[in-house]
């Protein structure tokens, strides 16, 4: 095992490099993880990576749901691509270290892919509302100019709030390198500050609590409209088919918001196994299910993934 070269002082020091959490000392644990996450990445990676180019190449998933779909698996793959192959090197390689510019990077690139994720999620909530509760009016309302704008807001919230997040994270001095996280996690790398500027990001995440909570009740105003219009449907199968489009939406954005909320306030004294079980249920399950519960159970992205495939 090579040297862990771990800083651990009292008063403010810089820090080049971080040591993000290791799974395990023995090395036959160190390779299962290896194996599972890079599985893991390569089964989110294929299945995201199929939408964007169906989406792209079938000009009959030209419509405004597709085109969130294809957002959702570029924001899906990019988080994960941020975070998980370091993991998986750092296990092959036998190592923890990250540098202090990896660990930026990091932060950066995964809170700009997840806080947009986050908005498109409500603002694909908003299209099946207005497909379902108001279907006369949806072509004039997810017009192809509208839905540009939309999804240009979420990746610009997205870029604004994660720059946000990453200077004031980095703006403390830190007493510690030694992440207890498989990547550079905000309330991690909180916990190692020695100043109290640290309340600054403690604020801001606080809004953004507050922020994520207001959409999450948004979306559940905007379902309950939505099966009340579906209870209505007067076919079993039009009924059926609504609720399978919806459902799924509102259980995923359900496990994001509770998994997120609780890594984010959860004490500093929470069993490292239950926050690492948390971080892996807010960062890389939902990557996992989006493109099977959104997309390779519809029937036209299906046709669409099999002629690709065949081609």
């Amino acid at each position: 095992m090579q040297q862990k070269n771990e800083h651990t002082t009292s008063n403010n020091s810089s820090v080049s490099e971080f040591l993000l959490l290791e799974f395990s000392d023995d090395r036959e644990m160190q390779l299962l993880h290896f194996l599972l996450f890079l599985l893991w990445y390569l089964a989110i990676a294929a299945g995201n990576l199929l939408i964007i180019c169906a989406v792209i190449l079938d000009h009959h998933l030209h419509t405004p749901m597709y085109f969130f779909l294809m957002n959702l698996a570029i924001q899906d793959l990019g988080s994960v691509s941020v975070i998980v192959p370091k993991s998986i090197a750092n296990s092959l390689l036998n190592t923890r270290h990250i540098s202090f510019s990896g660990c930026v990077a990091q932060v950066l690139f995964f809170v700009v892919f997840s806080a947009s994720d986050f908005a498109l999620l409500t603002v694909m909530a908003y299209d099946r509302y207005v497909a379902i509760c108001d279907p006369l009016q949806y072509e004039m309302v997810m017009n192809r100019q509208a839905c540009i704008e939309m999804v240009a807001c979420v990746w610009l919230t997205g870029l604004v709030y994660a720059i946000l997040h990453t200077i004031c994270t980095f703006a403390t001095p830190f007493c510690s390198n030694v992440v207890n996280q498989f990547f550079c996690e905000i309330p991690q790398l909180l916990k190692l500050t020695c100043s109290d500027s640290y309340l600054i990001e403690m604020g801001v995440l606080g809004v953004s609590i507050i922020i994520g909570l207001g959409c999450f009740i948004f979306i559940i105003v905007t379902y309950v409209h939505i099966f009340t219009a579906v209870l209505r449907i007067p076919s079993v199968q039009g009924r059926q088919k609504a609720f399978s489009t919806c459902l799924p939406h509102l259980i995923v954005f359900s496990m994001l918001v509770f998994a997120g909320i609780f890594v984010y306030i959860s004490p500093s004294n929470t069993s490292s196994n239950l926050g690492l079980a948390f971080t892996v249920t807010y960062s890389m399950v939902p990557p996992m299910m989006n493109p099977v519960i959104y997309s390779m159970r519809n029937r036209e992205i299906k046709n669409a993934v099999s002629k690709l495939i065949r081609f």
